[in-house]
């Protein structure tokens, strides 16, 4: 796990938007969205369409990240824990 995935894990423990990553992590789209896209291939973590409405088909995140919220999976966590 890249140090960069380890500080987007960090914000996922709640969902959270994409806006509030950019804020609080204070990155470019280019790193958020490469490291999202990471995560997600990894099965790290999982896209919402709404804090309560998770996307279960395939997704093209550089399309739509900048809508959506996002969420630490358990293999994320248990991941990001064992570091």
């Amino acid at each position: 796990m890249t140090n960069d995935e380890f500080d987007l894990l960090d914000e996922l423990y709640f969902v959270q938007h994409y806006s509030y990553l950019k804020d609080t992590l204070g990155w470019e789209d280019d790193q958020l969205l490469v490291t999202l896209q990471s995560l997600f291939e990894k099965q790290f973590i999982k896209c919402l369409y709404e804090p309560d409405e998770e996307v279960f088909d395939e997704i093209d995140l550089k399309a739509k990240a900048k809508d959506l919220y996002y969420l630490a999976s358990k293999k994320g966590l248990m991941n990001h824990n064992a570091l």
